[in-house]
């Protein structure tokens, strides 16, 4: 299975005088022998992607197949990675020079080397045409200070799976669409049914989904100077919008400790009657373990605000400035990311392409007359995608943004702080971050 979720951030923190040193070296201006070898379109191309073996083993085989017999003088060799070692081994083969030449990222990890210049810049490099090719505000994603430092690949949108008769015994018709209907939902499931009505994890190295649900509430993160924005009215009612359904009792207490494989875990055991996850693929995952579940599940739209902002989950590919050929490798980049093999995986991972041409594909549009909560799911996430965009900033240290506001909502809600404090609190531990974030 992808894993779509945002991977873990477990910075290696042991790594950092090693980059640093990197970065001193590159900023002197020698980019190493990669750059002058860029117009050979010849060389060895090392690619790296994150835990899609052995689910996807056959079709890039394929993919690599076709690929070097369209160009006889590159060679791929692909290298499937663990989702929880990439940032290690990327983090390790980046401050030694020798790193690969095409990896699977997404935006939130790369953009942190992006800032200390380890990915090369696209912007020249990507024709306009072909640039317009990717969806505009999915393009945005992989861009840091208006340069490029990543090419789009797989989408997920988040959606809403829900058990149909939890809700039936709560007296609620349809599924929360806002997260006021949310909590709203949440005190009459629990008093109905002694159930929760959702999981959302606290944990700030796990997911960014309540982050993102304070962008949907209205919340700035951020200004254009980095600087934090949130200690606003909205963000004090965001921070208040999650004490309150803590201190009420309406959302479990390990929501501080647990991670968002409890939400799943929770759901198929029929203790939640919402599951709020990145695209449909869980669905195949819930069907198997938890079949009579399954029975009961539906799906809907992403849980929004009064803004009405959708997020979107991004993975994308990168090329290392220390590639020995860029050329090749962004000419390979290209090709996995262009509109038919975009469509192909998408097809067979259950995710959404990244490009206008694939997603606009009969298969995002149409559903079976007797169509499954799975192919429901597939054309929600692609009508979501038209408005859909990256709802977080790309900072180097998006990181200790999303650590400062969690720790500190946690405290709000644990009652060490007053929400007013823990809002402050946070501002002022991001401005500790800052300028330069």
């Amino acid at each position: 299975m992808v894993q779509i979720q945002k991977f873990k951030r477990l910075v290696v923190w042991v790594l950092v005088g090693l980059l640093t040193s990197w970065i001193v070296s590159c900023s002197t201006g020698n980019v190493g022998t990669g750059t002058k070898q860029a117009s050979s379109g010849v060389g060895n191309i090392e690619f790296w992607t994150m835990q899609l073996q052995p689910e996807f083993k056959d079709y890039f085989q394929s993919l690599i197949k076709t690929f070097e017999s369209q160009n006889t003088s590159i060679k791929i060799n692909w290298v499937d990675v663990p989702w929880s070692a990439m940032e290690n081994k990327i983090l390790t083969a980046v401050s030694a020079k020798s790193p690969p030449d095409v990896v699977n990222l997404n935006p939130d990890f790369a953009s942190r080397l992006a800032g200390r210049n380890a990915w090369l810049d696209l912007d020249a490099k990507v024709p306009t045409q072909v640039r317009s090719s990717y969806l505009p505000n999915i393009w945005k994603a992989s861009t840091l200070n208006n340069k490029t430092f990543g090419i789009p690949w797989y989408l997920t949108t988040r959606l809403t799976i829900y058990n149909t008769d939890l809700l039936k015994q709560a007296g609620i018709s349809k599924p929360p669409a806002t997260y006021l209907e949310l909590a709203q939902a949440s005190q009459q499931i629990k008093e109905k049914t002694g159930k929760y009505a959702f999981f959302v994890t606290f944990v700030p190295e796990d997911s960014g989904d309540v982050l993102e649900s304070f962008v949907q509430m209205g919340v700035t993160l951020v200004d254009n100077q980095g600087k934090a924005a949130f200690n606003s009215p909205q963000g004090k009612a965001a921070f208040q919008y999650w004490v309150d359904l803590y201190k009420k009792g309406l959302i479990p207490k390990e929501v501080l400790t647990q991670g968002h494989r409890h939400a799943i875990d929770l759901y198929q055991a029929g203790e939640t009657a919402l599951l709020t996850t990145a695209g449909g693929e869980f669905l195949e995952t819930i069907a198997k373990n938890a079949p009579t579940i399954a029975q009961v599940s539906a799906t809907a739209p992403q849980i929004i605000g009064e803004n009405g902002k959708k997020n979107v989950a991004v993975m994308n590919i990168v090329i290392p400035r220390d590639t020995k050929y860029p050329d090749a490798a962004l000419k390979f980049a290209l090709f996995v990311t262009n509109d038919q093999n975009q469509l192909t995986f998408a097809k067979a991972a259950n995710v959404m392409p990244s490009t206008v041409k694939a997603l606009s594909d009969s298969y995002f549009k149409n559903l079976p007359a007797n169509a499954t909560p799975l192919e429901k799911a597939r054309v929600i996430s692609a009508t979501d995608l038209q408005q859909a965009e990256v709802l977080t900033p790309t900072l180097k240290n998006f990181n200790l943004l999303q650590k400062a506001i969690y720790d500190n909502l946690q405290a709000a809600m644990l009652g060490e702080k007053t929400v007013d404090k823990a809002v402050e609190d946070a501002a002022q531990q991001w401005e500790g971050v800052t300028p330069n974030s």
